[in-house]
């Protein structure tokens, strides 16, 4: 009874959290964690974690994204959308990325992974207000030295927001030249290439680390992933459900308003004000 007082409010938050992160996911079509770090980053920060706070979200977030996206790939190749070619040739890339991304979150202070995921979030709020799916780039999706330079740093900056490739590779596809429902069924796949390393990572990277929520197995919240990835997975078809509803477009550019404050108020801290 000790223990449910103590831990409760905690356990509450990460639940809500993670129908938050659920429900964006379905309805914006965007991955979870740009929801679940911030989250969880005032969350530790909240009960006197401070130090350790970015980190632990960012690298809890990443091993939440191993199941839904699992789930969603799953689920999108039924209907045929995934591309299991670009998988294959992408994934080795993204890999990469996402364990030089999580060497490089080791040597940042909680400030300046804030600063990095307060500067992309804003460029990730531009995208989804602005963003149009019948602008291109290039007609088909790059190979050689382009596609690795492509795919590392799409795995790199996806670890260190603690997001999955969804985020990046859904704008990457587009642009390609590949059709929009074929590029979230088939970025939903580069998250376990991205979650899986970057949490094995961050196990690894944290051991030993002082000053951890409690619950912390390395810098991966164990209760926190639990927990979140429970109801993210519930909540991603009701999201979806909503989306057709209410106006998908409209909801985006909502979405990329209340992001943009959010990133506004991670820079904030990031300064120290």
């Amino acid at each position: 009874m000790e223990m449910l007082a103590q831990y409760g409010p905690m356990l509450l938050a990460l639940a809500a959290a993670g129908i938050a992160a659920g429900l964006a996911a379905g309805l914006f079509g965007i991955g979870g964690g740009a929801i679940i770090v911030p989250v969880l980053y005032f969350l530790f920060e909240g009960m006197g974690y401070g130090e350790t706070a970015m980190h632990v979200a960012v690298s809890t977030s990443l091993a939440t994204i191993i199941l839904t996206s699992i789930r969603s790939v799953l689920a999108h190749d039924r209907h045929g959308a995934v591309d299991w070619q670009i998988l294959k040739d992408w994934a080795p890339w993204i890999v990469v990325g996402a364990l030089i991304g999580m060497g490089i979150s080791s040597y940042l202070s909680n400030r300046g992974l804030l600063a990095i995921f307060g500067s992309l979030a804003f460029l990730l709020a531009a995208q989804l207000y602005f963003g149009r799916p019948t602008w291109r780039l290039a007609d088909d999706m790059p190979g050689g030295p382009v596609r690795a330079a492509l795919g590392t740093s799409v795995g790199t900056l996806s670890a260190l927001m603690g997001i999955g490739g969804g985020t990046f590779g859904v704008s990457l596809m587009t642009l390609c030249g590949r059709p929009i429902h074929k590029a979230v069924a088939t970025a939903a796949g580069w998250g376990v290439a991205i979650g899986l390393p970057g949490a094995l990572a961050a196990i690894l990277v944290g051991w030993g680390t002082e000053g951890r929520p409690p619950f912390s197995l390395g810098n991966v919240n164990l209760a926190a992933f639990a927990l979140i990835s429970v109801f993210t997975v519930t909540m991603v078809p009701v999201g979806a459900a909503l989306a057709h509803r209410l106006g998908e477009a409209n909801l985006k550019r909502w979405f990329a308003v209340l992001l943009a404050l959010v990133a506004a108020r991670m820079l904030w801290k990031a300064i120290g004000l």
